[in-house]
């Protein structure tokens, strides 16, 4: 039965979730009818929310990176708290590795800026929790984190969590229970 504009946030949030998880498993350049069927809405629903391809891909790259944020600005969080919400992001996301080596990618211009845009962002967060640790060189972090979601594979989400925590214990990182940022 169609609810119509009172199922609009809820289908909006359903069709993001999908995302996710369609770009985990089969990229970012993953059929739209895919993400639609996966929220259990009609493609037409889609497209009212996201006129296309490169709106459903800003719009999850933001979420993530907000969550990031959030989990960084919570009262008393810890790095290893901030980094596995970032590494459910990476586990979770395809378009969120996408965005952290977008400098290797080829991307348009402004798709390039605003993936710059995003990662400044992502480092802002985590240097924010590293302050008291001293100073970094400039990139350092991000590529760090950088090189864990290049080992960010496998077939089954438990793969891809347990090669990206292999990569951050290889780094001398601890990083907390794998988890999405709950508030």
């Amino acid at each position: 039965m169609n609810q119509g504009p009172r199922a609009a946030a809820r289908n909006r949030a359903a069709l993001v979730a999908a995302a996710r998880e369609v770009y985990a498993e089969l990229g970012l350049d993953a059929p739209m009818a895919e993400i639609a069927r996966r929220a259990g809405v009609g493609q037409g629903s889609l497209y009212r929310h996201f006129p296309d391809r490169d709106a459903v891909v800003a719009t999850v790259l933001e979420e993530n990176v907000r969550q990031v944020e959030q989990a960084a600005a919570a009262e008393g969080a810890t790095l290893a708290e901030v980094l596995a919400v970032l590494t459910w992001h990476l586990v979770e996301s395809a378009a969120f590795i996408g965005l952290l080596r977008a400098e290797c990618a080829t991307v348009h211009r402004e798709e390039l800026g605003r993936a710059g845009e995003l990662g400044e962002r992502v480092e802002r967060a985590l240097r924010g929790e590293l302050r008291d640790r001293g100073p970094l060189p400039a990139g350092s972090l991000m590529l760090a984190v950088a090189m864990v979601s290049g080992a960010v594979t496998g077939p089954t989400r438990e793969d891809r969590e347990r090669r990206a925590l292999e990569a951050w214990a290889l780094l001398g990182v601890e990083v907390g229970p794998v988890r999405p940022f709950s508030g």
